[in-house]
């Protein structure tokens, strides 16, 4: 009999129980991408409730303003930022409805973590760090404005739609990343693309039987943090194995659904289709040695891999794809690029990379939606265009977003150099300064407030965009103490 994994004790210190506190008022309020007016409604009513100015912009951001404590008014004003969505990512056991159910958060010794949902610390925890703050009468602090914003998930929406010179702030520290002790000064830029291709059904012979083909289990993970993991995509993943199958019967495909947000790694794909009845044996024995075969190849990265074949399907009627269209389907998925496109060698990052993030049959149509990324703006175009090109190929309807400009680095930055200071006075060691290939708002922010210096900085986290998302609480108390710092010190 095997031992249940043990778990450390852990007792919270008084920073962390009151951001801890704040953070499960948060949790109540449902807060997915496009829905987060009652998250604002909740922070609109903090501010009132506290006599803090504020007010909400045409995109629906929330601007506070927190007057300076006494003595510190002619310090520079510092800007905390964070953003109010969630991913709404849950296993596919869960009954959570994300747009009314409260997240139900767990803590199992210095861990959080949600019930079979994702936590939503990416980016509540912002909020609650900078409501704690805020509310703490032993931190001194200059003029601050706590802007959160609204869809950053989705496309950076909030921030692009902010208004320029709206803030005030010399500084400003964004409370979007995910590694303790290291301080981001810069990350990729990216650009959404959309396909639909369309779709013509017919009744299928008589002698087919249907099948219902799922993919499950997959790591999936953030698609700019973790694609350079190599982890399984299960939309490509399941085409891969439906065009095995096609290859020795005819494979009719009824429908084909996996994947929900632009910025996470599909982690689950099923399919219906129709087959031959005569073939059964055959689709059964190259299903059975491709669950084999994918089991194999990602035991280090998805080692919950599972393929399912269920034979006891029942459509709603006869009609599946035309059968050259259902092989066009699966090549097209098949040939969308998906992963690492190019590297910083010089810095061991990913430059540029493409996910393939959500298939889906609507109204006819099959909906093909990718979200692509870089660090340098031509190549991150390129591989957009190269998205838009296997798109049209296959006959498609293709169109993309405006995209989002990356946040390039300054290594001489004074903020960035007071922090450093600041941190490795507070710690004993030298925080790590980086650029990540994930999209932080910075950028878009910073273009439109030229002169403002900029750092993201936040707690340990976990499996960001899953419902493995967990949160290390000793490292929010750790933040806590570290931004508190730089209220008190910057100049």
């Amino acid at each position: 009999m095997s031992k249940a994994k043990e778990v450390k004790s852990y007792k919270m210190d008084a920073n962390t129980k009151s951001v801890v506190k704040f953070f499960e008022q948060i949790s109540k309020v449902p807060r997915g991408s496009g829905n987060e007016a009652g998250i604002r409604e909740f922070l609109v009513n903090w501010a009132n409730e506290n006599k803090f100015d504020n007010k909400v912009d045409e995109t629906g951001n929330v601007l506070i303003c927190v007057p300076a404590t006494k003595g510190m008014e002619d310090r520079p004003t510092i800007v905390l930022q964070g953003h109010m969505d969630m991913v709404c990512e849950k296993t596919p056991d869960s009954n959570h409805d994300f747009t009314k159910d409260p997240i139900k958060n767990i803590i199992e010794g210095e861990w959080m973590r949600a019930d079979k949902t994702t936590l939503g610390a990416d980016d509540g925890v912002a909020l609650a760090i900078s409501m704690a703050l805020v509310k703490d009468p032993s931190v001194k602090h200059p003029n601050l404005e706590l802007l959160f914003t609204v869809d950053e998930e989705r496309g950076l929406t909030g921030a692009n739609g902010l208004g320029k010179g709206v803030l005030n702030g010399k500084y400003l520290i964004n409370l979007d990343s995910e590694n303790e002790g290291v301080f981001t000064i810069g990350c990729a830029g990216g650009k959404d693309t959309h396909l639909a291709l369309d779709l013509e059904y017919e009744e299928v012979p008589n002698d087919y039987v249907p099948y219902l083909i799922k993919l499950t289990g997959c790591t999936g993970g953030h698609s700019g943090e973790n694609i350079h993991c190599e982890r399984a995509n299960a939309i490509r993943v399941l085409a891969r194995i439906m065009q095995n199958l096609e290859e020795i019967t005819d494979v009719r495909i009824i429908n084909i659904t996996g994947g929900t947000a632009h910025n996470a790694i599909p982690r689950d794909c099923e399919a219906t289709f129709f087959a031959p009845v005569a073939d059964k044996k055959c689709i059964e024995e190259v299903a059975c040695k491709m669950a084999e075969t994918v089991k194999k190849e990602f035991i280090e990265t998805d080692p919950n891999i599972q393929l399912v074949l269920d034979e006891n399907f029942e459509p709603a009627d006869r009609r599946a794809m035309l059968s050259w269209l259902s092989v066009k389907v699966l090549d097209f998925l098949r040939a969308i690029p998906h992963g690492v496109a190019s590297t910083i060698k010089k810095l061991n990052l990913t430059e540029t990379s493409s996910n393939l993030a959500v298939v889906k049959v609507v109204d006819g149509q099959l909906l093909v939606h990718t979200s692509q990324r870089s660090s340098v703006i031509s190549r991150r175009d390129a591989i957009t265009s190269r998205v838009e090109s296997v798109g049209r190929l296959a006959g498609a309807h293709v169109w993309s977003g405006n995209g989002y400009v990356p946040w390039q680095p300054d290594f001489d930055s004074q903020l960035v150099k007071q922090c450093q200071a600041i941190y490795k006075k507070l710690f004993k060691i030298e925080p790590k300064v980086v650029t990540i290939h994930a999209g932080l708002e910075c950028g878009i922010i910073g273009d439109k407030h030229p002169g403002m210096e900029m750092i993201s900085i936040g707690p340990d986290a976990e499996g960001i965009h899953s419902p493995d998302e967990k949160l290390y609480l000793p490292s929010v108390g750790k933040v806590y103490e570290l931004i508190a710092a730089f209220l008190a010190n910057l100049e």
